[in-house]
């Protein structure tokens, strides 16, 4: 995603796929073990400072969730770019015709809700 270096990208994966909050330990066990303890936490440190993530104090230690959900970030992502691109309907007409039967499918059921 727009703004997230890899390692954060895990990390929002980890949350995401949680649905609680976690502390640096959770996180990093669930990343099994691969990075070190203070790079999980500057990590965080970091998406806390982004707005990605919220952290609350429990104990000794800050517990973290996501501050929005996954599609509320990928569509936000998408507003972004649609916002920056100069020519909205370029690129909306690129993505369109890059969407599986499937994704049409979906899309026109929602226009048709919204209308």
């Amino acid at each position: 995603m727009l703004g997230l270096g890899e390692l954060e990208l895990k990390v929002m994966d980890v949350l995401w796929t949680s649905g609680e909050p976690m502390r640096v330990r959770d996180v990093l066990e669930r990343l099994g073990g691969e990075r070190a303890y203070t790079t999980v936490m500057t990590v965080l440190d970091h998406l806390h400072g982004k707005g990605w993530v919220s952290r609350e104090m429990s104990g000794r230690a800050y517990s973290y969730r996501p501050v929005r959900s996954r599609e509320e970030a990928g569509a936000s992502l998408l507003r972004e770019v649609l916002d920056s691109s100069g020519d909205a309907e370029s690129v909306l007409l690129h993505f369109a015709r890059s969407v599986s039967d499937r994704e049409s499918e979906l899309l026109r059921r929602a226009l048709e809700r919204d209308s």
